[in-house]
């Protein structure tokens, strides 16, 4: 037999700087963070630029060693170096490497 519980919660009396206190961490920024999300989208950039097969036929960015590289290629690949590099902080801080 699989009894439902219901939680009652009085949302007149919340106080709604608790609730935001509790939907935002505490965590700040700092100089290792910046570090490793740069490592990491410097490192997704250098795998899409040989990864990438069919690159877009517009303007290449003007960056040596980028040629034939678009707008569309490098939103592409920064965006997973800043999924590389948030999966890599929480790691690492979950396991205490990083404060």
């Amino acid at each position: 037999m699989i009894m439902n519980k219901t939680i009652n919660i009085n949302y007149n009396t919340m106080d709604t700087y608790n609730l935001i206190s509790l939907a935002t961490p505490n965590t700040m920024w700092s100089t290792q963070i910046a570090i490793i999300m740069i490592i990491s989208n410097i490192v997704a950039v250098s795998i899409g630029r040989y990864a990438i097969q069919v690159r877009n036929p517009g303007l290449s960015i003007p960056i040596s060693g980028l040629e034939g590289f678009g707008l569309a290629e490098l939103l592409a690949t920064t965006s997973l170096g800043h999924v590389i590099g948030a999966g890599t902080i929480l790691g690492l801080r979950s396991t205490g490497v990083i404060s």
